[in-house]
């Protein structure tokens, strides 16, 4: 039996802390090459470190899209996350590009070859998960943590809070009671800032972006609000710490709140399942909260190289299921092909839509208009509640 009372703590990170400035610049080069072409396949990787960027990985794509562009692409995407500091410029950091063509055995295994579908780009597991917990169905604790970095990183953009630097994390302890959130018991977040401030002066500037994310009467009690508790952050990003591409998993999903497969998703093009296969779970997930028939679900999908069907698909609804486990794991194959083209046209993943997702997680965003977080959209209610009611 699952308890009713008890504490969960999610974090997050921002736009600028060092994994995630290589998860923006390693999207931006999967952007980059679907813009070209729709069939490119990327795997690349990125590591910085104080005034140094790499690049490694495989790609097939366009022989235009050259290492000097690739460079071009990743300072872009530094200068956009707002890095301009001297210690990490993206004008003037080190840039080397170590991109070279996908192995041909790899390639063999998963291209479609007369009758023999596009096979999955990788053996592994997948999870998606939605609950009722917030509108957008997913956990809170992640869902708050999320929402007060961004607030921080739009003030900063805006010029409203200039004082504030790209670099920040937070934290969100909430309160269950009958196994729902009812506040927050202690808030975390540090963040970046200018020299010459103090501890009290970041506290400040940061306190109304938390009140105004979370709901009215969930702010956690004065002494449980924690904001650089070291007392500088100065120094920060890359040059207070080095950083790499898929070291933030469990902040790009669901906050420790559900299971993980273990594979990252920045720098993978939609035919790498790690990527397209999570998104389809989350989507099936959601759409079976959004229908009625749980106010939690968990789905496993799993995948073998080469293959194009689905290894097996397993369901859990955490005791919270209006109907028979075994009909929705059967439903599932039924309103959406599970194959790895199958995910990629029913969400139309082969586009330029990658480095939106690469911040402020994967999950629980809105749709946008064109095309991105098509993952999130509720369009498979009516299907579903057609094979199961």
């Amino acid at each position: 039996m699952e308890r009713s009372t008890y504490l969960f703590t999610s974090e997050s990170v921002s736009e600028g802390h060092p994994d995630k400035v290589c998860d923006r610049v390693s999207d931006a080069v999967v952007d980059t090459y679907l813009a070209a072409d729709p069939q490119a396949r990327v795997a690349v990787e990125t590591m910085v470190t104080t005034n140094r960027m790499v690049l490694a990985g495989e790609v097939r794509g366009p022989e235009n899209i050259t290492h000097e562009h690739l460079e071009e692409v990743a300072r872009k995407a530094v200068r956009d996350i707002g890095y301009e500091q001297t210690g990490f410029h993206w004008k003037t950091a080190d840039v080397s590009v170590y991109v070279h063509s996908q192995s041909a055995d790899i390639a063999q295994g998963v291209d479609a070859a007369g009758n023999k579908d596009e096979g999955a780009g990788d053996q592994g597991i997948m999870f998606g998960y939605a609950c009722t917990e917030t509108d957008e169905l997913m956990p809170a604790p992640i869902h708050y943590s999320h929402r007060i970095l961004q607030s921080l990183a739009a003030a900063r953009h805006s010029g409203a809070q200039p004082e504030l630097g790209p670099d920040s994390k937070s934290q969100v302890t909430l309160r269950y009671e009958d196994g729902r959130p009812v506040g927050a018991r202690s808030i975390v977040v540090s963040t970046q800032h200018e020299e010459g401030l103090s501890q009290d002066d970041v506290r400040e500037i940061v306190r109304p972006y938390v009140l105004g994310v979370l709901p009215e009467g969930w702010m956690c009690p004065e002494d449980e609000f924690y904001v650089n508790p070291t007392g500088k952050f100065v120094i920060g990003g890359p040059d207070g710490d080095a950083g790499l591409t898929g070291r933030k998993i469990i902040v790009d999903t669901y906050g420790g709140a559900a299971p993980h497969g273990g594979g990252a998703f920045s720098g993978k093009d939609p035919t790498k399942v790690d990527r397209s296969a999570a998104y389809a779970a989350r989507y099936l997930a959601k759409n079976v909260v959004a229908a009625g028939f749980a106010s939690k679900c968990t789905i496993q999908l799993a995948y073998a190289i080469g293959v194009s069907k689905p290894l097996a698909i397993y369901a859990d609804c955490h005791g919270t299921e209006e109907v028979d486990i075994a009909r929705i794991e059967k439903a599932l194959p039924e309103v959406m092909d599970l194959s790895p083209r199958g995910i990629r046209e029913h969400l139309s993943l082969n586009r330029p839509i990658y480095a939106r997702t690469a911040a402020y997680g994967h999950f629980g965003r809105a749709p946008d208009p064109d095309g991105g977080f098509t993952w999130e959209k509720r369009d498979l209610v009516d299907a579903l509640k057609s094979q199961l009611s």
